[in-house]
């Protein structure tokens, strides 16, 4: 009998599903919809707009026959108990202190032991990348998503480790200080928008568009190959105390990394340091498969084991 699970990913502003085979690891197909959700809404109304997307990626099957529901999460969240904790990142604040697990098994009339389980979207996004991107071939990984935030994961045959090996006690690295300020402060979205400004006294709306002028505009080429030598030289330490051969790269920013790859990778070759840096081409379906994979009770035992959650 084939297991399935549903993968859902919450993003600022949708939800994305799909239902996978466990057994196989691939998506079971025409099961993915996406939703869009207003972040600042009601508790009914976000919840509702959940469970709506769930329903519609559930239409043709026997919802308590799954083998649960999986979320990729952003933060801050309680993830081993299912516990909201939104507050002062400008969405879901209308959840706090909400117990998400029992609101979606109370809305869906599913019994109380049926498994609803949460873990960070960054980590969700490195799991889908080390089963099935093209990072599956390498044994220590870091995964890096760049966007309006920076996260990290470290993983170790293709399983999420943290608090040892020198890695952090929850493997993030935004917060770790870097030059005149941290992590989060030079590799995320703001980084580009504040550089730019103080370089041009222009402001842009993100890296797309920096991106997108960069073949004309000098100023523009000089950020990425500052952003490329910065990343280079902050990952050096943690590359090395891990022993990582590979880098995985997603958010928006590894959008553009063809316009930093020359600078970053002359940063970790100038202190003999020379992981393989792939660009995710998975994207969303990394953080799909990697929430399904939450409902494999014998890869989520691990993760409570070992203290990822």
């Amino acid at each position: 009998m084939n297991r399935i699970a549903l993968g859902a990913d919450i993003g600022g502003s949708h939800i994305t599903c799909q239902l996978f085979n466990l057994e196989t690891s691939k998506p079971v197909v025409h099961t993915r919809h996406r939703i869009a959700v207003n972040s600042r809404a009601s508790k009914n109304e976000i919840l509702d707009q959940w469970i709506a997307a769930i329903r519609l990626t559930t239409k043709n099957q026997n919802l308590p026959s799954l083998s649960g529901i999986g979320f990729a999460m952003p933060g801050p969240f309680d993830y081993q108990n299912g516990i909201a904790w939104f507050e002062g990142v400008r969405k879901f604040e209308k959840l706090y202190g909400v117990n998400i697990r029992e609101e979606i098994q109370n809305r869906m009339n599913l019994p109380a032991d049926f498994p609803v389980r949460f873990l960070n979207d960054a980590a969700c996004f490195a799991i889908g990348e080390a089963w099935l991107g093209e990072a599956s071939n390498y044994h220590r990984i870091i995964a890096l998503t760049m966007g309006t935030g920076f996260g990290t994961t470290f993983i170790k045959n293709k399983f999420p480790v943290a608090g040892k090996e020198g890695i952090p006690e929850d493997g993030f690295l935004y917060h770790i200080p870097f030059k005149n300020s941290i992590a989060d402060d030079y590799f995320s979205t703001r980084w580009f928008l504040k550089t730019y400004f103080e370089k041009t006294g222009k402001k842009i709306h993100g890296v797309k568009e920096l991106a997108e002028k960069a073949h004309n505009e000098a100023v523009d080429v000089e950020l990425f190959r500052e952003f490329g030598q910065n990343l280079g030289e902050f990952l050096v330490p943690w590359v090395k105390q891990f022993d990582a051969n590979c880098l995985v790269l997603g958010g928006n920013i590894s959008k553009s990394f063809p316009l930093f790859k020359t600078e970053m990778e002359a940063q970790l070759r100038n202190t003999n340091v020379n992981p393989t840096i792939c660009p995710s081409e998975m994207e969303e379906n990394a953080a799909l498969f990697g929430s399904a994979k939450l409902c494999d009770n014998t890869f989520y035992s691990k993760l409570i084991k070992t203290k990822i959650i």
